[in-house]
C-alpha cells in the first residue's frame, strides 16, 4: 500500500521505551513538576511529550515516586483522552463522525482513509508514518466532514481529496498549507482540571464567544480573554504586562494553575494546556506577544 511505503522504518516517534531514554528522565520530568497544583496531569504530559505515550513502566515509577497508587495514576491516565497509553505514529489522523460531520457523507471519508493507510481507526501504520482516529466532536460541525492531521484541519472532506491531504502529511502538511488561512476553525474548551468550561459568551473576540482565563504577570492580576478561532492571534487583557513577559494563566473557577509540560514551538516558553470539547488539547504561549498554539488530539476516540 502506497502510503505505508513512503520511507524506511526507523523506530516511530514516540515509540521510545523507558530503556531507551531511562528512568532518569522519568525522575527529570517528576522533579520538574514536584509540588506545582494539578501536578499529577503535568508530569504525565511531560513523560507523553517525551515518549508520545505513556509507557506501563513510567505509570509504576509516577505512582512510587509520588505516593499515589498506581490505581490513581491509571485512572488520570485514562481519564483525559489527551493521553495515549499506546505508542503513536509519526501523523495522527483524526477523522470526525459527529453528527453534523455523519449526515454530510463522513462514513464514506473515514472508509476511504481506511482503504488508503490500510488499517482500521485505532491503529497505526507498520512503517510507524501513521496513526488513524475517529472523533465524537471537533467544534467546527459547519464545516463538516472534517478531517484533522497533526493540528491541521481540512474541512468539507470528500473521498476524491483523502490521497492528496495524506501525501501532504508525508511532505510536511504545515508547508504545503502555509497559504492558507487557519483561522476559521472555533474551539470550545474547558480547563483540564476541573473540567467546566472556559468558555464566554458576555465578551466576544473575533465576532465569537471568547475563551475566559485569568492572567498574572510582573505584579498585575486580571482577566483575559483568548479568541476561540484557532490560530487567530485575538486577545482582550483587562491588565498591562509587558511584552515578552512569560504569564501564567489559571482556570477563572477552580483557580488551578493551567501551565504544560511542553514548550512553545515558536519562541521555546512554556505553554498553558486547555481541554478541547470532544477530546484533545490546544496548548496555549505564555510568553506576552507571542500567539502561538499546538492542537493536540492524540487520544481521542469516539
Amino acid at each position: 500500500m502506497k502510503m505505508s511505503q513512503t520511507s524506511a522504518t526507523p523506530n516511530p516517534a514516540g515509540t521510545a521505551g523507558l530503556e531507551e531514554a531511562g528512568p532518569q528522565e522519568i525522575l527529570r520530568i517528576l522533579t520538574d513538576h514536584r509540588g506545582d497544583r494539578g501536578g499529577l496531569i503535568a508530569i504525565l504530559e511531560g513523560i507523553q511529550e517525551r515518549y508520545g505515550y505513556l509507557p506501563e513502566d513510567a505509570l509504576r515509577m509516577v505512582a512510587e515516586e509520588t505516593g499515589r497508587s498506581l490505581v490513581d495514576v491509571y485512572g488520570i491516565a485514562t481519564f483525559y483522552r489527551a493521553f495515549s497509553l499506546t505508542p503513536r505514529g509519526r501523523h495522527l489522523v483524526c477523522a470526525c463522525l459527529g453528527t453534523a460531520c455523519h449526515v454530510r457523507g463522513a462514513p464514506a471519508v473515514v472508509e476511504e482513509l481506511q482503504r488508503q493507510l490500510g488499517i482500521r481507526a485505532g491503529q497505526t501504520t507498520p512503517d510507524g508514518e501513521f496513526t488513524f482516529e475517529t472523533v465524537n466532536c471537533l467544534g467546527a460541525c459547519a464545516l463538516g466532514p472534517i478531517v484533522v492531521i497533526d493540528g491541521r484541519y481540512f474541512p468539507k472532506m470528500r473521498r476524491a481529496k483523502v490521497r492528496h491531504v495524506l501525501d501532504e502529511a508525508l511532505a510536511g502538511v504545515r508547508e504545503a498549507g502555509a497559504g492558507e488561512d487557519g483561522r476559521v476553525f472555533p474551539l470550545e474548551v474547558s480547563c483540564p482540571r476541573c473540567n467546566h468550561s472556559l468558555m464566554d459568551g458576555g465578551t466576544l473576540v473575533d465576532g465569537l464567544p471568547s475563551v475566559r482565563l485569568v492572567l498574572v504577570g510582573e505584579g498585575a492580576v486580571g482577566p483575559c480573554y483568548l479568541s476561540s478561532l484557532y490560530g487567530s492571534p485575538g486577545m482582550v487583557c483587562e491588565v498591562e504586562v509587558p511584552e515578552g513577559t512569560v504569564c501564567g494563566l489559571f482556570c477563572p473557577r477552580c483557580h488551578s494553575d493551567l501551565a504544560g509540560a511542553s514548550l512553545c514551538g515558536d519562541c521555546g516558553a512554556s505553554t498553558a494546556t486547555l481541554g478541547v470539547r470532544g477530546g484533545g488539547m490546544v496548548c496555549v504561549c505564555r510568553r506576552r506577544g507571542c500567539h502561538a498554539r499546538r492542537l493536540d488530539l492524540e487520544g481521542v476516540n469516539a
